[in-house]
């Protein structure tokens, strides 16, 4: 077996890794060695199946992984022994904007710039436009996630975990109006956003995909592009586990408290 390594830092541990297996920068593989940015990153970077791996780091949430660069040695064992599965865990979501494609695994967000972003959010469905709200709102922005991505900024944004792959979810981000909560549609649909005062900044997963004025409009969809994860034979985390551990690492203990 090839395997392609991504990693947050050079670890001790990967020399063993090295050793067991041939490395490649297009491997059969990608082990994704850090916290969910390193996942995300070998997700935009290799367009196979990749085994997420906690850090050492003690602020390494690691949601998309199941187990801790410690089990290393498991991990060589079942990986050597073919004792895992490969599923799709999702697929990543598409944003189109001035006639380009843009492709991210946690998120899409419209940001404001200065001011606050005046913006009018509508859905396709059948290539007809429908919108969703009957006012303009005013506020940071919106972002727009899947499944794969909710535990991320939208968990953090007050908006819901999702645990269904084919649901589309928009939050908004300090909007003002009678009506702010989250909105979810279903996969053959698209979001979509219109800026009706000042601007603001469009970004998928931390990256920049350009200014966007008044006028100026964009639309996020699932796409087809699957996210495999490989899954180790009797290595799973619940979903309470990962989310404790991820409330875990947000928290700071005070000086002198003893938990």
């Amino acid at each position: 077996m090839k395997i392609t390594i991504i990693c947050k830092k050079y670890y001790k541990e990967i020399h063993e890794l090295e050793k067991a297996f041939e490395m490649s920068r297009n491997g059969d593989i990608c082990i994704a060695i850090g916290g969910d940015g390193t996942f995300v990153k070998a997700a935009r970077e290799f367009n196979g199946p990749i085994l997420a791996i906690r850090g050492d780091e003690s602020n390494s949430a690691g949601y998309y992984s199941d187990i801790s660069i410690r089990d290393i040695s498991l991990v060589v064992k079942k990986l050597k022994k073919k004792q895992y599965t490969i599923e799709n865990l999702g697929n990543k979501i598409e944003l189109s904007f001035k006639g380009k494609r843009y492709y991210a695994v946690n998120e899409v967000l419209l940001h404001n710039w200065r001011e606050e972003v005046y913006f009018s959010v509508y859905y396709k469905d059948d290539h007809k436009e429908k919108a969703i709200y009957p006012y303009i709102m005013a506020g940071d922005g919106m972002l727009v996630t899947s499944e794969v991505g909710s535990t991320a900024y939208n968990r953090s944004a007050g908006g819901p975990v999702i645990l269904s792959p084919k649901l589309l979810c928009a939050t908004f981000l300090n909007v003002d109006g009678p009506y702010t909560n989250s909105i979810i549609v279903s996969p053959d649909k698209k979001i979509g956003a219109r800026i009706e005062k000042y601007g603001g900044v469009l970004r998928y997963d931390g990256i920049d995909a350009g200014s966007i004025k008044k006028g100026e409009s964009f639309e996020v969809s699932l796409s087809k592009k699957e996210l495999r994860v490989v899954r180790l034979d009797g290595v799973r985390e619940d979903i309470a586990v990962k989310l404790a551990r991820i409330i875990k690492g947000k928290m700071r203990k005070p000086e002198g408290i003893e938990y």
